[in-house]
Parts: structure tokens; C-alpha cells; sequence
């Protein structure tokens, strides 16, 4: 089916089932009714990466005794630092995955990929069927601009074409960025690089 026809298609749905709500008097909440993980084909402006300011790129302090160009994950403060030595990081904003798919523990990038292709898992396609089973690399890719590849997990550090999620909890398990934000930590990163992924700054 062509996207255009799923992406109508879904749609419909939508109407249909507000409408149904509205005849019956009760509100309708979008998001109880399809959980929209991706949007494969939607490509940004560049509005769209205009992040809130707390979400931008910035250096701050951050007490910490890894060694500078360590990654370190705060899922819960939706921020992503990589240790500049000194008690500072370069801070970037982040979206973590929802409840249920939020995970914390210590890989090493193992791989990087400049606008990668993108090949839904089986757990994502049975939520969302209307995705396609593969997904050549470009603007419009759910994986945005680049992606670095968490030991031999599913999981990545990635861009994406959906930058007004950055802050939030909506992804299956990986740390999405603003493209302008991944392609500039991309250039940082090596293979390699100690990633340590924690639930709260504390632990």
C-alpha cells in the first residue's frame, strides 16, 4: 500500500472515532487510540528544529569521574552529556523511550551511519502495521541525519524527523536528537566511546 493510502487511511480511522466519541458525548484523546511511534516520509523545516531552549545544545556543569568523551544518558531529565573533563559536558536535549521501554546500562558505540536506512522490528510493525518493512536513508527516514549503534543491541543514538518529540518519552527503547544536534555529536563521537545510560541522575 503507498504511503499516501496508509497515511489517508489512518486518518479516517481518526475521524471515524472521534466522531463516534462526539455522538456518544465523551472526549476523545488521540493518543488512546493510536500510539504514533514514527511517522516515516514527514520531513522537517527548519521551525521544526528551532528546540525549546532547556533542549539546545549548550556546555554545563556536570560532577562526574568518567573519562572526558564518555556518554552519559539521564533518561529521566531527557538529557544526553558528553564529558568535557573539569566538571563540565556538552548537554543535549534527548527523547527516551515511553514507559515500558526505558532501559538503563553501560555499552560502547560499535558502529556509526551517516543517514541510515531503517528496518522497523518486528515488536514496532505488529504496534504500528501500517509501517514500512524498510526504509531507505534521507530527510523523510524516522532515523534522521545519523545514528550511532549501541553495542549489538537494537538500540541507537539517533536523529529524527520528528525534532518537537525531543523531551519526551515516546520512542521503543532508543535516544532520539534533533538532526543538527546528532550530526554535531556524530563528528565527536568515535567508535568505541563508553556510553552509560542511567534511569536517574542520581544512580
Amino acid at each position: 500500500m503507498p504511503m499516501a493510502t496508509r497515511c489517508l487511511a489512518m486518518a479516517l480511522v481518526l475521524v471515524g472515532t472521534a466522531v463516534a466519541a462526539a455522538q456518544s458525548g465523551r472526549t476523545i484523546n488521540v493518543q488512546e487510540t493510536m500510539q504514533i511511534e514514527e511517522q516515516p516520509g514527514r520531513e522537517t523545516s527548519s521551525e521544526d528544529e528551532n528546540l525549546p531552549a532547556i533542549y539546545r545544545r549548550q556546555v554545563v556543569f556536570f560532577r562526574t569521574t568518567e573519562a572526558p568523551g564518555t556518554i552519559v544518558i539521564h533518561t529521566a531529565d531527557r538529557f544526553l552529556y558528553v564529558v568535557q573533563g573539569n566538571n563540565h559536558a556538552i548537554r543535549y536535549g534527548i527523547g527516551v523511550g515511553r514507559d515500558g521501554f526505558q532501559w538503563e546500562g553501560l555499552l560502547r558505540i560499535t558502529r556509526k551511519s551517516e543517514w541510515p536506512d531503517w528496518t522497523p522490528p518486528p515488536e514496532m510493525i505488529q504496534r504500528q502495521p501500517y509501517l514500512p518493512r524498510w526504509m531507505a536513508g534521507g530527510p523523510g527516514n524516522p532515523l534522521g541525519a545519523r545514528a550511532l549503534y549501541l553495542g549489538n543491541t537494537v538500540y541507537r543514538i539517533h536523529g529524527t524527523n520528528l525534532p518537537q518529540t525531543i523531551g519526551q518519552s515516546i520512542s521503543s527503547g532508543c535516544f532520539r536528537l534533533a538532526n543538527s544536534e546528532i550530526i554535531d555529536l556524530y563528528e565527536r563521537i568515535p567508535i568505541g566511546t563508553k556510553v552509560i545510560v542511567k534511569q536517574a541522575p542520581g544512580v
